[in-house]
């Protein structure tokens, strides 16, 4: 087991790729902390890992909340004594709409949580870490991030894109300021993965253009040199390699799990 003794939390632990994260690093012997905003869905995969033999808890925490990420932070080191990695996963989609139309605080609210979120996580976690020798950040970002995705309607989803982006930025810099402490920080920027959020996303897209989500993929797939999306499991095992000793020469890393987008 490669995390066997270690202790991660993940946020937005309670569906898609984070839910995905928590039950590999479970079955590679970890601990976990799941936050999320919705209670509901943090303690099914809870019991989930519980029911399967491995250590879990499930905490509450809305990531736009100064006072609840310090809470979230500390009924994790409160429960396993130690934070060993973090997993930066938790966000929102935020408006999907040109800059045009777009309110101030839809803007706000996709930067606070997706953006600021990451920071406060990261900036109470680090704490922890730099006093118990070490530890492992992974920001869970997108290949919108990095100029675009592959998928259809990039050209309205530039708040979610932009915040994306700072946690790529974000990561970096803290690879720099943090590794002096033994603490590594990558991201994962992962293009289309098959889930809810993407099927509503091409459901939007389909139905905004008139036209059957098949024929609204057809260009995306074109540009994916495996001609198909990324599963969330794929996601979860390179959050697994970044978080063992496999990776312990890697720091600043931006890995693309993207299918091969050339676009």
């Amino acid at each position: 087991m490669r995390l066997k003794g270690k202790a991660a939390l993940i946020t937005g632990g309670g569906r898609g790729i984070g839910r995905a994260i928590a039950h590999a690093f479970a079955s590679e012997g970890a601990a976990v902390a799941i936050a999320a905003r919705s209670l509901g869905e943090i303690q099914d995969v809870k019991r989930e890992i519980c029911t399967a033999g491995g250590d879990a808890i499930a905490v509450q925490s809305d990531l736009s909340n100064e006072e609840q990420v310090v809470r979230l932070v500390g009924e994790t080191l409160d429960r396993f004594g130690r934070i060993d990695i973090l997993v930066n996963n938790g966000g929102i989609i935020g408006p999907i709409s040109p800059v045009t139309a777009m309110s101030l605080s839809e803007w706000n609210e996709t930067l606070t949580v997706n953006l600021t979120g990451a920071m406060l996580c990261s900036r109470e976690a680090a704490k922890h870490m730099i006093c118990q020798g070490g530890g492992i950040i992974i920001m869970i970002t997108s290949e919108g991030g990095r100029g675009g995705d592959g998928r259809a309607g990039r050209s309205s989803r530039s708040a979610y894109d932009c915040s994306k982006a700072g946690m790529i930025a974000l990561a970096e810099a803290m690879a720099v300021e943090l590794g002096p402490h033994r603490i590594r920080v990558n991201a994962i920027s992962p293009g289309g993965v098959n889930g809810e959020r993407l099927q509503k996303l091409v459901k939007t897209h389909a139905d905004a253009q008139g036209m059957p989500e098949t024929e609204v993929l057809k260009p995306v797939f074109k540009n994916l040199s495996l001609g198909r999306f990324a599963e969330e499991s794929e996601v979860a095992s390179v959050a697994v390699f970044l978080a063992s000793s496999e990776s312990s020469a890697i720091t600043g890393l931006v890995l693309p799990v993207n299918c091969g987008q050339h676009v």
